[in-house]
């Protein structure tokens, strides 16, 4: 199955391109694709994906006061125009927060505000807020491929045409070294009273 795109606000995908952050935290647009409860909520639908950064959605004052300059710094792809596609990831562990202490003390490995963070949290309150936590990877080399209008709108995940199968068989290096990477993941396990989980993928044989 080729390897989808994950739609995340351009800003976060260059904090992960850049090593400033390793996880992001979601709960699903309007569009998500519905579960088998029928409800539409989020759910990992790969283990490796394409990182999507769109400019729908995101403003400087939700980012924390070191970070909001970095909007400048990624305009993303506004509805319409073509798409740039910088880097991929793999999801290595996943986590569940349904308590805002427990997101407070996740506050230093995320560049939004607690505030805002918060409020994905309290948005659609019977679904948790999924953590997910990323070894990302930068091309050697940015792809561009076309818009199409049924990539707009509120979604985690977009089958993006023209983009090779596995993001890994592109020339890319990692974002963060072994050693930094697995300092950062220790410090987010360490926050999380169950730890991390391997992610149970939609849709996977």
């Amino acid at each position: 199955m080729s390897a989808p795109a994950f739609k995340e606000w351009a800003v976060i995908v260059r904090a992960l391109l850049e090593g400033e952050q390793i996880v992001d935290v979601r709960k699903g647009g309007l569009r998500e694709a519905k579960q088998g409860n029928g409800r539409r909520h989020f759910a990992v639908h790969a283990n490796r994906f394409w990182l999507y950064p769109t400019s729908e959605h995101q403003q400087p004052e939700l980012l924390k006061d070191a970070y909001r300059h970095t909007i400048e710094l990624s305009p993303g792809s506004p509805v319409g125009e073509s798409i740039r596609i910088d880097g991929w990831a793999d999801v290595v562990g996943v986590a569940r927060v349904t308590e805002p202490d427990l997101l407070a003390k996740l506050d230093s490995k995320l560049i939004w505000t607690l505030d805002y963070a918060e409020s994905r949290l309290k948005w659609k309150q019977r679904d948790p807020l999924w953590i997910l936590a990323l070894r990302v990877h930068r091309l050697h080399e940015h792809l561009v491929v076309p818009w199409r209008d049924d990539y707009g709108g509120c979604t985690s995940w977009v089958p993006v045409e023209g983009l090779p199968e596995d993001p890994a068989s592109l020339p890319s290096v990692p974002a963060l070294s072994d050693e930094a990477f697995d300092a950062r993941l220790q410090g987010v396990v360490n926050e999380l009273p169950d730890g991390l989980t391997e992610p149970e993928v939609v849709g996977a044989t």
